[in-house]
C-alpha cells in the first residue's frame, strides 16, 4: 500500500498549506482574470483580506453559466504561449465549458491521479487497462498520465469495441480496470454472452466513475468480475478525475485531494455552508492550478463530507459518493426522488437486470414517470417459464410496489427482455425527459 506523506497529515498541518496556498491562488486570480477581479470589487474583498479558512464564505460562488459567459478563452488566468492542453465539456446543454493546463498543471494533475490509483489499489509495475474515453473528456488522458506517472504500464483502450477490450484482458491480463460503470458492466455482460467468465480473469481492482452508481451497482460489478470496485470523483472545471478517491481498503467514502482542492457544502437554495455530515451541494475552491484557477465552484453535485482516521491510514477529508445533481432531482406527484435512489432499490430485486431507463412525460400538468428495465433471464428454471407474460406483469407490478414503499413515488413499470435497453460505450442515459420533445 502506497501513502503519500500528506494524505496522513494532521489537521493543522493540512489547514496552514491550504491557507497558504489559497492566499496565492486569490492573489494569482485576482491579478490575472478580469472576471474575478470585477467580482471581488464588487464586494469590496481583495484577496489580502482573507486571514482563515473561514474567510472564504465571503468569496463569491463561481458556476457552469459564469464558464459558458466567458467562452472559450475568458477565465484563463496565464497567457495563451503558457497553456500545454485545453479539455472540453459535451456542450450538449448549451456551450461547452472549456478548461486549460499549464505544463505544471499537467504534472500536478497526473500527481493527483496517480495518488487516486495508488488509493484504489493500483502499484507500479502492474498493468492498467484503461476503457475511459480519450478526447476533450478529461477521463481517459487524466487516468492515463496518472497511470504512467505511478510507473503502471497503461493500456490506452478507450471505449468502444468491446470484443477488443475483452481480448486485451485475457491477452495482457491486467490488474486494474478504469471506465464507467455501465460500460464495464456491458463488458461483463459481453464476456457472459462469448461463454466467457469475467471472474475469471486477473483483474484485481476496478477504478468507476463519471457518472453516478450504486451501492447496489458495486456489488453486481464486484460479484461479476471478482473485483473490488472503487468510486473516482472529479470534473473538468475543477481538474478532473482525481479530486477524489475511494480506497479499497474501506470502500466509505472517497478521499478529497485536500492539498489541492478546499471543499464546502452548501444548501443549495439559502447558499448557506453546511456542517460536517449534512446533505448538500458540493463546491471547491482550487489550491494549486495555474491556467484556471476556480473559486468556490458549484458543482450541482449532491454530497456530504466528514473527517476522520481511514481504516487505510489515511486522514484527509471524505466525501461521500454523489448521490445525484441538484438539476438531476425529479419531482413525481410533490415528492422528491434521485435517479441514484430509484437504482437502489431497482438493484435490489433479483429477477431483474442493473440496465434501466427513466421515462418522465406530463399527463394533465403532472409530472409521470416511467420505469423501463430489463429481466434477468438467469433466475427462470426454463424457457417456457421465461416467456411466460405473466412473469413480466408479475414483476411490473412488484417494480411499482417496491418504488411505492422505498421512495414513496407512484410510477409505471415496464419488464423488458434482455438486451432491450442501449448499451452506452460511455456514460449511462438513464433519463429520459419526454416533457421536452412534446413542449
Amino acid at each position: 500500500m502506497i501513502l503519500h506523506v500528506i494524505e496522513t497529515a494532521d489537521s493543522r498541518t493540512m489547514a496552514e498549506l491550504q491557507l497558504e496556498r489559497l492566499k496565492e491562488t486569490l492573489n494569482h486570480a485576482y491579478r490575472n482574470v478580469p472576471f474575478y477581479q470585477k467580482k471581488f470589487d464588487q464586494l469590496m474583498i481583495t484577496p489580502d483580506k482573507i486571514a482563515s479558512l473561514q474567510d472564504i464564505q465571503h468569496l463569491p460562488f463561481t458556476t457552469k453559466k459564469d464558464l459558458r459567459d466567458h467562452y472559450p478563452f475568458g477565465l484563463f488566468a496565464v497567457p495563451r504561449n503558457e497553456i500545454v492542453r485545453l479539455h472540453a465539456s459535451s456542450g450538449t446543454s448549451g456551450k461547452p465549458t472549456v478548461v486549460a493546463y499549464t505544463q505544471k498543471d499537467i504534472d500536478m494533475w497526473s500527481d493527483i491521479v496517480a495518488r487516486s490509483i495508488a488509493i484504489g489499489g493500483g502499484e507500479t509495475g502492474e498493468l492498467l487497462h484503461n476503457a475511459y474515453g480519450y478526447g476533450l473528456f478529461t477521463g481517459g488522458l487524466g487516468l492515463h498520465y496518472g497511470s504512467e506517472r505511478l510507473g503502471m504500464m497503461t493500456v490506452p483502450v478507450s471505449g468502444g469495441n468491446t470484443e477488443r477490450q475483452i481480448q486485451l484482458i485475457e491477452d495482457f491480463k491486467p490488474t486494474v480496470i478504469c471506465g464507467t460503470p455501465s460500460y464495464i458492466l456491458a463488458v461483463a455482460e459481453k464476456m457472459e454472452h462469448l461463454g466467457k467468465n469475467p471472474a475469471e480473469t486477473s483483474l484485481r481492482y476496478g477504478i468507476f466513475g463519471a457518472e453516478p452508481w450504486s451501492e447496489e451497482m458495486r456489488i453486481t460489478l464486484e460479484n461479476k468480475w471478482n473485483i473490488k470496485a472503487c468510486d473516482i470523483y472529479g470534473l473538468s472545471e475543477v481538474i478532473g478525475p482525481g479530486v477524489a478517491m475511494e480506497c479499497h481498503e474501506a470502500q466509505d467514502g472517497l478521499h478529497i485531494a485536500e492539498d489541492h482542492f478546499y471543499t464546502e457544502i452548501i444548501d443549495p437554495a439559502t447558499l448557506q455552508v453546511l456542517p460536517e455530515g449534512e446533505e448538500g451541494e458540493l463546491v471547491f475552491t482550487s489550491l494549486t492550478k495555474e491556467a484556471l484557477p476556480i473559486i468556490r465552484y458549484r458543482t450541482g453535485d449532491i454530497a456530504s463530507i466528514k473527517k476522520q482516521l481511514c481504516a487505510c491510514g489515511r486522514t484527509t477529508i471524505k466525501m461521500s459518493r454523489v448521490k445525484g445533481r441538484v438539476d438531476d432531482m425529479l419531482i413525481i406527484r410533490g415528492v422528491n426522488v434521485f435517479p441514484s435512489e430509484i437504482e437502489h432499490h431497482l438493484l435490489s430485486i433479483p429477477e431483474l437486470s442493473p440496465h434501466y431507463q427513466l421515462l418522465l412525460s406530463k399527463e394533465n400538468n403532472l409530472d409521470c414517470l416511467e420505469v423501463v428495465v430489463e429481466i434477468n433471464q438467469t433466475v427462470f428454471n426454463s424457457q417456457d417459464e421465461y416467456e411466460n407474460r405473466e412473469n413480466f406483469n408479475s414483476l411490473s407490478r412488484k417494480v411499482e410496489h417496491i418504488l411505492k414503499t422505498g421512495c414513496y413515488i407512484s410510477v409505471r413499470a415496464a419488464v423488458v427482455a434482455p438486451g432491450t435497453i442501449p448499451r452506452s460505450e460511455g456514460k449511462a442515459v438513464r433519463l429520459i425527459d419526454k416533457r421536452k420533445v412534446a413542449q
